[in-house]
């Protein structure tokens, strides 16, 4: 009888440690299922208030460019997309905390950023231009903003082209309030990529200003991700921006916005 018993006991202890394994490897499996349908979140920083790269529109819908580029190549790659609107000025630090795993934005390339930074390959190019109100007749070229007053975001590559070239940077979150500025005559001009000015005058074609070419380098737009960042990701989104440019996306979205291909060198 008392082994009997034992048997019972032995077998009821066996079921019993059986269900428990199955059941942390069925928690196991969860997590791993979860974990793994986060990894398929790109989780992407912008700042929701650049037109036409980044903004809201009339139904509060965030869109532009930049937007549509990295929907585009999300798609291709088989991720989804959450966006993080944050402020210019406060992007990089954003990105170097972890609260994003990349920037579409608008970011410039340029060595400084590349010595801490990765960048995807690029997928805007274009011409700095001097912003000047239309009846600014003292500045003629951008050697002639020493000791002027432009309105930059600190951290851009064109913030940095001001005070390179001597002037007296005062800041601004973005394009649109640099504009407010040189029309209300507070500043004197600002320096951006032909492509904002060009959609501003589209947006608000009776503004009273004027845009002056110089002879800088054409500058180039792409992601930008941390160091620690997978090589493995950026390679899966180059090969997703290279097939949007071959089978001619990548055109169709920038002709969207801008009614030209911003998106090859000129």
């Amino acid at each position: 009888m008392k082994k009997l018993i034992y048997g019972l006991f032995v077998t009821l202890l066996a079921v019993v440690l059986t269900a428990c394994g199955n059941d942390d490897s069925d928690k196991d499996s969860a997590n791993k299922s979860e974990s793994s349908s986060d990894d398929k979140t790109l989780v992407v920083g912008t700042e929701g208030t650049y037109a036409p790269f980044t903004f809201h529109n009339k139904d509060d819908e965030l869109t532009g460019y930049d937007i549509d580029v990295t929907n585009a190549v999300a798609k291709e790659i088989g991720y989804k997309v959450e966006y993080k609107e944050t402020q210019w000025d406060s992007m990089f630090a954003g990105l170097d905390a972890g609260r994003f795993d990349m920037i579409a934005n608008q970011v410039g390339i340029n060595k400084e950023r590349q010595e801490k930074y990765k960048f995807s390959d690029p997928y805007t190019y274009s011409n700095a231009v001097l912003v000047v109100s239309e009846d600014n007749n003292d500045i003629k070229s951008f050697d002639d903003v020493k000791g002027k007053k432009l309105a930059q975001t600190f951290t851009s590559n064109y913030g940095q082209m001001a005070k390179d070239k001597g002037a007296d940077v005062t800041k601004v979150d973005g394009f649109n309030q640099a504009m407010d500025l040189i029309l209300s005559n507070r500043v004197d001009g600002t320096f951006n990529g032909n492509v904002s000015y060009l959609d501003y005058k589209k947006q608000k074609p009776s503004a009273k200003i004027k845009a002056i070419e110089g002879d800088e380098e054409q500058s180039q737009s792409a992601f930008i991700f941390t160091k620690k960042e997978d090589d493995k990701k950026i390679e899966d989104i180059n090969k997703a921006l290279k097939k949007l440019k071959d089978n001619g996306e990548l055109t169709k979205i920038s002709k969207k916005w801008f009614d030209d291909d911003v998106s090859e060198p000129k």
